[in-house]
């Protein structure tokens, strides 16, 4: 497996190579100490994942962000000092598929590449598992190809496994804990402001009213439900 850090730090780089020298031997950890050279890595080394970090001196996490997923879905997790809402919903909404507060532990970076390579994986499901079809809104989960009145949509991993657990238990309230499980994993249930946020971002990728939604509804304090979209 081979492990991209652009951070500008050489002591997290360190440490981050540590972690992997220790817990996950075979790994081939690479940095990358800007935003542009970051990018660069990208195309030329195609790393499995990547752990990016929101300060950089020349073009901030973000941007580096937006630059990679132009042309590569490859899991990224955010690494940050910060640890207000506002910061991790900004890197999750660009793409990001997890994020990880600095400082960390050598168990905690670990557990959270394993959720995403987990994630970014695919689903388990058959070739001949029929396409979910309501109103303007197709889901082929085989194929990996979701359309809004014709148009492809275009979902990340995690999306796409959110949706597929949704979709599935049509018309069924699902527990926040019970998303979490499915999606990221036992060690993340208590995180619902990341389910909050992708849920967010999944409402607005299917055209559902953000303020009033009507296909993915919340049940306040519980969880949420999917409903058919007639239109």
């Amino acid at each position: 497996m081979k492990v991209l850090v652009i951070e500008d730090d050489s002591g997290i780089i360190e440490v981050v190579s540590l972690c992997f020298q220790l817990r996950w031997s075979g790994t081939t950890v690479i940095s990358a100490a800007n935003g542009k050279k970051g990018v660069e890595l990208v195309e030329t080394e195609s790393p499995d994942v990547i752990i990016l970090d929101i300060g950089l001196p020349d073009i901030d996490g973000y941007q580096v962000l937006k630059e990679i997923r132009r042309f590569s879905e490859v899991p990224v997790i955010m690494l940050t000092v910060r640890g207000e809402d506002t910061d991790v919903a900004k890197g999750l909404e660009l793409g990001a598929d997890d994020y990880i507060t600095k400082p960390f532990s050598h168990i905690e970076l670990i557990a959270r590449v394993q959720a995403v390579l987990r994630r970014s994986q695919g689903l388990s499901v058959t070739d001949d598992e029929k396409p979910f079809i309501a109103g303007k809104l197709s889901v082929d989960f085989a194929r990996n190809e979701v359309t809004l009145d014709g148009q492809a949509v275009r979902l990340t991993s995690t999306e796409r496994k959110l949706l597929y657990h949704l979709i599935r238990n049509e018309g069924r309230i699902l527990s926040h804990d019970s998303l979490l499980a499915k999606v990221w994993g036992d060690t993340y249930v208590d995180a619902r402001d990341l389910l909050r946020v992708h849920i967010q971002h999944l409402r607005q990728k299917l055209g559902d009213n953000s303020d009033s939604p009507s296909i993915i509804t919340t049940e306040h304090g519980i969880g949420y439900k999917f409903t058919r979209p007639s239109n």
